[in-house]
């Protein structure tokens, strides 16, 4: 699969999401096996792009090809500036949020509220493709409620005017992230248009990701909440789709060692104080799955400093391996 003249192989998506998609997980994801990353949503309003927060998600610096970055708004002329400025800070594809289903957003006819409006979706894509030269993307949902899945007709409005590919998340505005995604809609988008389909929501496994392709014919998955905590879940699912072989999960030192140069990457990105706080949801999704998750959190979350984080952290494994060392030594 291709966005504009940008390979994404594997074709394996990190989807945006707010407050989790910075850089340090983009790398990170990539390094895992991700064939691209999308910018957690950034704002389109000019008089927030000052603050630390917008200023974090306009570096790039490092960062592998292709940089996407992801914009939100209501506005044709303004998305399109938002679109020109994020150019000129290195993105190389520019996505545009149709999907979002918060309600902060939805009330400011931004997100997935504007799949109301087909004629303003119109509109701003038109507006977004024709400020840049780099590939303009849009991630949308099924529709705004069930009463009114649309998805088929942005899709043709996006490629009518000149989207290089479109994301659909297999549930409706007012689903939020609740019952089961259904895929039959983003098979029908799938053959309605030419331009590469890109299938999102509940894709966990490499089991299920096979399947989801299946269902879909979708050129490519866009995976995200199953990748917090497991942002590994890229490279099994690539070497399954593309051998039929199941990875073994990885060790409980390679899981130490990953999570700590995540924290590591927090701490230098964010400086220390931001840093340690951001961490510790990241710390508490490596956790999730572990039945010591609560008394981790509880220790973890007391640190302070990256160094006392850093050393909790390295300990709370040392302790899982010396668990599992007395586990065999019992067994044998």
């Amino acid at each position: 699969m291709h966005i504009g003249r940008y390979p994404i192989d594997p074709p394996l998506i990190l989807a945006p999401m707010a407050g989790v998609t910075d850089k340090p997980f983009r790398v990170l994801a990539k390094r895992l096996g991700a064939g691209y990353a999308v910018s957690e949503m950034t704002t389109a309003d000019p008089r927030l792009w000052a603050t630390a927060k917008s200023r974090s998600r306009l570096d790039h610096a490092g960062e592998p090809s292709p940089v996407g970055v992801q914009i939100a708004g209501a506005e044709p002329a303004v998305l399109a500036r938002a679109a020109r400025l994020n150019v000129d800070h290195g993105a190389e594809i520019v996505d545009i949020n149709m999907g979002c289903p918060a309600k902060k957003v939805c009330n400011a006819w931004a997100g997935s509220a504007l799949l109301r409006d087909e004629a303003l979706v119109g509109r701003i894509l038109e507006a977004v493709v024709a400020a840049v030269d780099v590939p303009v993307t849009l991630k949308i949902r099924t529709g705004f409620d069930s009463a009114s899945k649309n998805a088929v007709r942005i899709a043709k409005i996006g490629e009518d005017a000149g989207i290089a590919a479109l994301a659909v998340h297999g549930r409706t505005r007012d689903m939020q992230y609740r019952g089961d995604a259904e895929y039959e809609t983003i098979a029908e988008v799938k053959q309605a248009v030419r331009i590469p389909v890109v299938a999102n929501g509940d894709i966990d496994s490499p089991r299920k990701a096979r399947d989801v392709l299946a269902r879909t014919g979708a050129d490519a998955l866009m995976i995200g909440r199953a990748a917090q905590g497991r942002p590994w879940v890229f490279r099994e699912i690539a070497h399954f789709l593309a051998t039929g072989d199941e990875l073994p999960e990885p060790t409980l030192a390679e899981v130490r060692e990953i999570l700590l140069g995540h924290v590591r990457a927090l701490h230098a990105f964010y400086g220390e104080e931001r840093g340690v706080r951001i961490a510790r949801k990241h710390l508490g999704w490596y956790a999730k799955d572990r039945p010591e998750n609560a008394s981790f959190r509880a220790v973890v979350n007391r640190a302070e400093t990256a160094a006392e984080q850093l050393r909790l952290t390295a300990e709370y494994f040392e302790s899982l391996e010396a668990g599992r060392e007395w586990q065999r030594h019992e067994a044998a």
